[in-house]
């Protein structure tokens, strides 16, 4: 093997900085073995790990790219590197690859040093930190705002259970989101979303609404509540919620239905998703009424929910059909899976209650978004302190992909 140089340039980013290095890097026919390159708050650093032929003078090399630098303005230091070394790199690309993603409100350094120390115990190297999320400004933080950094890190993890509890040790205590992924090829290749209705996509338990306009909110909230928390079957406590509704006028599900809020995050979602080309879905254990309603305002392409049965105007306090229960949920993302012609690990579920968990498991990517205890402790991955388009951040994309996305 040939003499091998590290090349670290750093200093005041300007154009024309990598072609003057590169060039004259190729007078000498020098061989690019890795290449990086970043700019944080126009000051650039950049790295070149380089291959030196027999027949080249290495001290020509590297006087000329000293002079370069020097008249750049730019600062420069060029260290050899073993065979050794290099090949003990070598062999390390064939480790395994994670992503972690850090949600949050705002960036801290607390919140760096606490993850990047469970990384280090867990003895893995970290290979890259970007910033996904868009520039933010001194002074009062924006409503709404959003930061996001995600560390791709490598090496063998001898226990995922213990490192992504420690994460989420982490993600509790400092009241953020960590996202811990495998960098695999389906990462950026999902093709289908597939939501929960009432306290996802909407602020709100629909039946919940349609109680209190009966005058049984306290009775059914009280089910509600125990059936998200997985306390009891959620299809018999379906039936007894809606049994309650019976004398209802068709009328309240209109004004219910008007004075939805849709989560925050969730417009924005849907629309980057299908200019991406991506298939959305609602399954839900609400009401087809309020989901169709949904459906038409967000673009969305499939929609699974029970229906009210209503006769003369007045709920009857049944539903038609099956219900939607977490197993149907579950069977119904297979089945969309399959039409759509996709594995399931290019399925993202969402969902926030007991009933959403068995299409959680058995998505690509199961999300928990501001969901109960015991569904955020039992999912893969949980959203809490953003809105619902932070999923764009596990998927990879930057806040200018999805501002160039947005029509």
């Amino acid at each position: 093997m040939q003499d091998i140089l590290l090349i670290t340039v750093s200093g005041e980013d300007q154009p024309g900085l990598t072609a003057g290095i590169t060039a004259i890097l190729a007078q000498y026919s020098v061989n690019v073995l890795d290449i990086g390159q970043a700019v944080i708050h126009a000051t650039l650093s950049m790295g070149v790990l380089v291959e030196m032929p027999g027949s080249c003078d290495r001290q020509q090399v590297i006087d000329a790219v000293d002079a370069y630098a020097a008249r750049s303005g730019m600062r420069v230091r060029i260290s050899p590197v073993s065979p050794e070394s290099y090949a003990q790199w070598v062999r390390g690309q064939g480790r395994a690859r994670y992503i972690i993603t850090l949600l949050a409100r705002k960036i801290t350094a607390d919140q760096l040093a606490r993850v990047t120390e469970v990384v280090s115990r867990h003895s893995l190297n970290i290979d890259g930190i970007n910033r996904l999320s868009g520039r933010i400004p001194l002074g009062e933080l924006p409503a709404l705002s959003k930061a996001c950094v995600e560390f791709s890190v490598r090496g063998p993890l001898e226990d995922s259970g213990s490192f992504r509890r420690d994460l989420l040790e982490v993600a509790s205590a400092l009241d953020v989101d960590l996202a811990f992924q495998e960098d695999n090829m389906y990462r950026r290749n999902r093709r289908l979303v597939a939501f929960d209705m009432d306290s996802t996509l909407i602020e709100a338990e629909v039946i919940d609404e349609l109680a209190s306009l009966a005058g049984v909110g306290a009775q059914v909230s009280a089910i509600t509540e125990r059936a998200m928390r997985g306390e009891i079957d959620f299809s018999e406590s379906f039936r007894a919620r809606v049994s309650l509704l019976r004398g209802l006028e068709e009328s309240a599900l209109v004004e219910v239905a008007s004075r939805l809020k849709i989560t925050e995050g969730a417009e924005h979602l849907i629309t980057t998703l299908k200019t991406l080309g991506y298939r959305t879905a609602i399954l839900s254990g609400g009401f087809t009424y309020f989901a169709r309603h949904l459906q038409q305002r967000l673009g969305m392409d499939y929609v699974y929910a029970n229906e009210l049965d209503i006769v003369d105007g007045v709920v009857t306090g049944e539903v038609s059909g099956p219900i939607v229960d977490g197993a149907r949920k579950a069977d119904l993302l297979r089945q969309l899976a399959a039409e759509e012609g996709i594995d399931l690990q290019q399925v993202i579920a969402v969902g926030d209650g007991a009933n959403d968990l068995p299409m959680l498991s058995i998505a690509g990517l199961g999300i928990a978004f501001r969901a109960k205890p015991l569904v955020k402790q039992s999912a893969e991955q949980s959203i809490s302190t953003l809105g619902l388009d932070a999923i764009l951040y596990l998927l990879g994309f930057s806040d200018r992909y999805q501002n160039t996305a947005s029509p």
